[in-house]
């Protein structure tokens, strides 16, 4: 089992900026990657970026580009997000996506509980 655990979120001016955290725990699994999603209300969930783990690969929607930054401690098995340059349409719930593979049981995405960032004008 996999517990995630989120904070970060909260209420900024347009321009302003946040830092959203992960911390993954449990034990017995590897991580392969790690990411950040986002649901606005009446909106489909979103990717906002993604990070893996070995190598520290990203991608980023488009939206997002030059204003986050996604990076990880693989030794406390967290994920970052620093966001800059808010807009009030970054307003969202934002979720954490881990997924990790167990050597016997194979691979599964786990999600955080969301944590929610509201940018005003």
């Amino acid at each position: 089992q996999v517990q995630l655990v989120e904070s970060g979120g909260g209420l900024v001016q347009a321009g302003g900026s946040l830092r959203l955290s992960c911390a993954a725990s449990g034990s017995g699994f590897i991580i392969s990657h790690m990411g950040w999603y986002r649901q606005a209300p009446g909106k489909q969930r979103e990717l906002v970026a993604v990070i893996t783990s070995n190598r520290g690969s990203t991608n980023y929607a488009d939206s997002v580009k030059g204003r986050f930054t996604i990076s990880r401690d693989n030794a406390k098995n967290t994920v970052y997000l620093q966001m800059n340059s808010l807009k009030p349409e970054d307003t969202a719930v934002y979720l954490c996506n881990v997924r990790v593979v167990f050597a016997v049981t194979g691979t599964y995405d786990y999600w955080g509980q969301g944590t929610q960032v509201t940018v005003y004008s």
